[in-house]
């Protein structure tokens, strides 16, 4: 099968990923919070960021390969974490290890990932990266940086844009409970879809393994709420010092989205930021991401990664334009999963690999660092 022919954009992948796994679990990979105005403003707000298209420039052989935090990697862009991925796809954290490997971009695996970092870490090499939710327990925090030190992870993203559990009212609508609980609702939608349902069968039921070793109590939480919360808290500027004591690596701030906020972060030892809404599943208040990248751009020298509302190659050339170093995807690859199982990841970055040198072709732009001079004046 031409796979470029049936899925030649996301928007293919996300339809047949929403007929091959149960509702419930589609909700989970797809849904905002509140009235997801913050989701659509995403990808609102991106589509208005214009190039000034170009004529005349001759043939082009665009290079896409990029340095980041001491790292040359193929591409710019890479796959952000995304919470109990083995729930939306059986064994999806080791698929998209392997795919970073292949393709040498990175992997950051979650800290409420259904896999732990010893299982993970191997498949994906030196492109190793771990989201780390803050852990309130002292001694929590630094067993946590020690595992994932030694299991081989280079770089670290401390999420700070969660202090509190969002309410995401389709999730809720949708039947799903924390911890996962095979309701007669839930057992019907999986019956619909044998292929997540046999997967699921092989791996055991999704759980969220790395916290089990810190935490067994499986009380009843609110739907959007997980064991984590039992073990996370709201981190302050002296948190991210222990968390720079304890960690030698590289360290990510994630959760980025005022630049009046992040004065003296160079001081503390922070490597890069990561601009992010947190892809409007946090708060529905919030402006888009891309709103936010070039006040901190103006603001800070920190390279800065980018998330939120990507959804194509052309939008990994808008955030690039507007300041951003590096671009991270966390739905995309699993719409890619759930729509083509193990195929799909390396038909995302094939997708959206030739997508990038198709607009740079129009563009007129052979080199990343030139795009912000055939933008349109916002």
């Amino acid at each position: 099968m031409d796979l470029h022919a049936t899925y030649p954009g996301l928007d293919d992948l996300r339809q047949r990923a929403k007929r091959r796994i149960p509702r419930f679990v589609f909700e989970y990979l797809d849904s905002g919070t509140g009235q997801e105005a913050t989701t659509h403003r995403n990808a609102a707000k991106l589509a208005e960021v214009t190039f000034h298209p170009s004529i005349l420039h001759g043939p082009q052989t665009p290079d896409l390969a990029t340095r980041f935090l001491g790292h040359d990697y193929a591409l710019p862009f890479g796959i952000a974490p995304v919470g109990m991925s083995g729930l939306i796809w059986p064994d999806a954290e080791r698929l998209l290890a392997h795919e970073a490997a292949r393709v040498n971009i990175p992997y950051c695996l979650s800290t409420v990932a259904s896999q732990t970092p010893e299982h993970v870490a191997p498949a994906i090499d030196k492109n190793a990266w771990f989201q780390l939710y803050p852990p309130k327990d002292e001694v929590v925090l630094k067993d946590m940086v020690k595992r994932v030190k030694a299991a081989g992870f280079k770089t670290l993203a401390l999420t700070v844009d969660v202090p509190v559990a969002s309410r995401r009212e389709r999730q809720t609508r949708s039947g799903l409970t924390q911890p996962p609980r095979f309701t007669p609702r839930i057992m019907g939608q999986t019956a619909l879809c044998p292929t997540w349902a046999l997967g699921q069968a092989r791996m055991g039921k999704p759980r969220m393994r790395f916290l089990d070793d810190y935490l067994q109590d499986a009380r009843n939480l609110p739907p959007t709420e997980h064991i984590g919360y039992l073990l996370r808290t709201s981190p302050d500027i002296s948190y991210v010092r222990r968390v720079r004591d304890a960690w030698d690596g590289p360290l990510i701030l994630k959760g980025v989205m005022d630049a009046r906020q992040i004065n003296g972060l160079e001081d503390e030892g922070i490597d890069a930021l990561w601009v992010s809404n947190h892809a409007g599943r946090q708060f529905d208040g919030a402006l888009s991401s891309i709103e936010a990248l070039p006040q901190i751009r103006a603001a800070t020298q920190l390279p800065l990664i980018f998330d939120s509302g990507i959804g194509g190659g052309l939008d990994v050339l808008r955030a690039l334009a507007l300041g951003a170093d590096f671009v991270m995807m966390g739905r995309a690859w699993h719409y890619a999963l759930a729509a083509l199982g193990a195929q799909g990841p390396a038909h995302l970055t094939d997708m959206f690999e030739k997508d990038i040198i198709a607009n740079l072709g129009q563009i007129g732009v052979e080199n990343l660092a030139d795009l912000p001079s055939r933008l349109v004046a916002q």
